[in-house]
């Protein structure tokens, strides 16, 4: 297994953050066939894949928000306003994907991306790991 983690800065609002160029370039460089694994060792993100660009991140976000509303309603309820439904989220919304590889290529779909999902607005700082399994 080849394996690599790398820092993301989301800043301090919800996010829909792209992981996609990482991910192509990790495929890439493990080479071969496998199952790419996306994980993200926190308790309040998650890994999407969807399409971007198009409005379905700001689509997402909004029917997150309408879910899961920043309000005082969470008993989990240290640092911001609404923070219980970061930790909530990940139920959701998962802290991994895991997608196909051939030939070094994601075999994602025409309109698929890789996403990093973050309704924590108190920690800005990430972390993902990406990690190639083969039969190897």
């Amino acid at each position: 297994m080849k394996s690599t983690v790398f820092e993301v800065t989301t800043g301090h609002s919800e996010v829909v953050y792209d992981l996609t160029p990482q991910c192509t370039q990790f495929a890439r460089e493990a080479g071969g066939d496998g199952l790419l694994h996306v994980f993200v060792p926190h308790a309040t993100a998650g890994i999407a894949v969807l399409e971007l660009g198009a409005g379905s991140d700001h689509d997402l976000l909004a029917a997150l928000r309408e879910l899961l509303p920043a309000d005082d309603r969470w008993r989990h309820a240290h640092g911001s306003r609404g923070h219980g439904r970061s930790h909530v989220m990940p139920a959701l919304i998962p802290p991994y994907a895991t997608i196909p590889v051939i030939g070094g290529a994601l075999t994602l779909g025409t309109w698929q991306s890789i996403a990093l999902v973050d309704l924590n607005v108190d920690n800005p700082d990430r972390q993902v790991r990406l990690s190639f399994l083969t039969d190897d």
